[in-house]
C-alpha cells in the first residue's frame, strides 16, 4: 500500500462540479491499493498516518501530529500510485487491486480513522474527480507499506 500525505490548509474534492469532501487543516492522503496488500498493510499506513509529527510546535519545529492540532483527513484512493512507467510511455497498472478489492480496504481504512476519533471527508472511490489542495508547507510524505521507498 503506498499513500502521498500532504500537509494542508485546505483540500476539497468535486465529482461532476459537486464537492464530495471538504478539510480545512490537515492531510490530503492518496492512498494507493495493491493487488497483495494485506490487513497488516493497511494497519502500517494508518499507524504512520496517525502518528506523522508534521506539524510545527510553538518553537517553529515540525513535532506536532494530526490529532494535537485537531487537523482532518481527506482521503481519496488513487489506483495510479502503483502506475509502473520504467518501460515504454504508458504506465501499467497491473499492480494495483482491482477495484472492488481495492474498495473493501478504502472503506476499511475511513472506518478505522472515524473510530479513531479523526474526521474524515472522502472522494468517491473510481469517479473521475478533482482535487483542489492548498498546501502548506509544502510538506507531502511518500510511504509505502512495503518500504520500497
Amino acid at each position: 500500500m503506498r499513500a502521498v500525505i500532504q500537509r494542508v490548509l485546505a483540500s476539497e474534492v468535486l465529482v461532476e462540479e459537486h464537492r464530495v469532501g471538504k478539510i480545512g487543516k490537515g492531510f490530503n492522503v492518496l492512498v494507493g491499493i495493491k493487488d497483495d496488500d494485506t490487513e497488516e498493510d493497511m494497519k502500517y499506513i494508518l499507524e504512520k498516518i496517525k502518528g506523522l509529527r508534521v506539524f510545527e510546535d510553538a518553537e517553529g519545529k515540525m513535532n506536532l501530529s494530526l490529532q494535537e492540532v485537531g487537523g482532518q483527513i481527506l482521503l481519496i484512493s488513487q489506483f495510479t500510485l502503483y502506475g509502473d512507467a520504467r518501460k515504454g510511455r504508458r504506465p501499467s497498472f497491473i499492480q494495483a487491486a482491482k477495484g472492488e478489492d481495492a474498495e473493501g480496504i478504502y472503506h476499511k481504512m475511513i472506518h478505522h480513522l472515524r473510530e479513531s476519533g479523526y474526521t474524515v471527508e472522502t472522494g468517491v472511490f473510481g469517479a473521475e474527480m478533482k482535487v483542489l489542495i492548498e498546501n502548506d508547507g509544502p510538506v507531502t510524505i511518500l510511504l509505502d507499506s512495503r518500504k520500497t521507498f
